[in-house]
């Protein structure tokens, strides 16, 4: 006789279906990175000004969130129950974190050489799993905590990879330190915070994946305008104008990268922001089966040791999920 479900606990047949769908976007999203950095090279010319493009994308977010809400029919019922402060909390917060991560990043790549920079960097991985625990008391099991060293491992070897002829653009010391190997450091716990914010404010809180991916996109392109007005980029828009070297080419980029970020909210938001870790770095390998495939260029030695780094690390996270024993339940 099978054993009755426990309170508060999904049916069978209701679990089996969500984790059909988390797949199916895990797939989805790791597709969609992968294959992303082709499109771009592909459809983008490179006199087009970064920030138009990134300005559109956002907005195209908006838009593709907009309408999937309005298809659930819950656009209405979100909006009125909308406040500033709870928009504020659960997106603006995670917003504000992620610009700063990637100001930090910019800083430090430009004074780090490739290998320490790649290596550091990926102890976002760690901290995402850390700030998981801390903040939402999702514990990991010894084995998954292996296979996330597994995952950092293979995640170096591929960033190598793919950058290993960049130097140290600076031999002082001090530089290196406190201008590369602290903000990249720094960085990576931002990254690991606000992921997991992220995740708090739409598993805890219930906060909508879509109003979320809305309200970061809206709070992330008023960080980017206001930048404009000192920025090279905004000098060249001032110039050139918005749209400057753009052909109906560009939108593809724009819009799979519009699509992407829907599907961050919904990999975050049903499983996890250690999990979509593993997504990103098993989409590296997607983008060297793609260069294989459309460019002839080989995949790099690193990529082929990464790759059995990767396929162990995501089965040994899946077969050892972290048990409850008797006296925590």
């Amino acid at each position: 006789m099978a054993p009755a479900a426990t309170k508060g606990t999904s049916p069978p047949v209701s679990s089996q279906k969500m984790s059909s769908r988390v797949l199916l976007y895990s797939i989805l999203l790791t597709l969609q990175y992968g294959a992303q950095p082709l499109i771009s090279k592909r459809c983008t010319r490179r006199e087009v000004i970064v920030t138009t493009s990134v300005l559109t994308c956002e907005l195209a977010k908006v838009i593709c969130a907009l309408i999937l809400l309005a298809k659930e029919g819950t656009l209405g019922k979100l909006f009125n129950n909308w406040t500033l402060i709870g928009s504020l909390t659960a997106s603006g917060l995670p917003a504000a974190i992620y610009a700063l991560q990637n100001s930090l990043l910019q800083i430090s790549y430009k004074n780090l050489d490739s290998l320490t920079f790649s290596m550091l960097n990926q102890t976002k991985i760690f901290f995402t799993a850390f700030f998981t625990y801390i903040i939402l008391r999702q514990k990991q099991s010894i084995q998954q905590i292996g296979a996330l060293f597994l995952l950092i491992m293979a995640a170096v070897l591929l960033s190598i990879g793919e950058g290993s002829s960049k130097s140290s653009s600076t031999d002082d010391p001090d530089q290196i330190l406190f201008y590369g190997i602290v903000p990249v450091l720094v960085a990576s716990v931002l990254s690991g915070l606000a992921s997991s914010l992220c995740q708090w404010a739409s598993q805890v809180k219930k906060h909508s994946s879509y109003l979320m991916t809305i309200e970061m996109s809206i709070v992330g392109s008023l960080c980017l305008l206001a930048s404009t007005s000192k920025s090279p980029d905004g000098e060249a828009i001032r110039k050139h104008g918005f749209f400057y070297e753009w052909t109906p080419l560009t939108l593809i980029p724009v819009i799979t990268n519009a699509l992407g970020g829907i599907l961050v909210g919904l990999v975050t938001t049903h499983a996890g922001g250690v999990r979509k870790g593993f997504v990103i770095v098993s989409a590296l390998l997607v983008t060297a089966f793609l260069q294989f495939i459309f460019e002839g260029k080989p995949p790099s030695l690193y990529c082929l040791i990464a790759f059995p780094l990767v396929v162990t690390s995501i089965s040994i996270y899946q077969k050892y999920p972290y048990k409850v024993k008797k006296k925590e339940a």
